[in-house]
């Protein structure tokens, strides 16, 4: 069975290099399972982070979970 993760950072207002590497981690063991990681309700601060590391360009992120379900 895929790996699918979907994480909900609606309660993560700071994210340092152990987060990021979490997701790229994350991401990697899915990919190789042919599953997929999604992030939801990521705030600004961020979601800058996620965009200047380029994890955004890895993972996708959706404004709410409903539509990283739906996806």
């Amino acid at each position: 069975m895929p790996l699918r993760v979907v994480a909900d950072l609606s309660g993560v207002t700071f994210m340092d290099s152990s987060g990021i590497n979490t997701f790229v981690a994350t991401y990697r063991q899915a990919k190789d399972a042919d599953g997929w990681v999604s992030i939801a309700e990521v705030q600004q601060s961020v979601l800058r982070v996620l965009h200047l590391t380029g994890v955004d360009a890895l993972i996708t992120c959706y404004s709410n979970t409903a539509q990283t379900l739906t996806a």
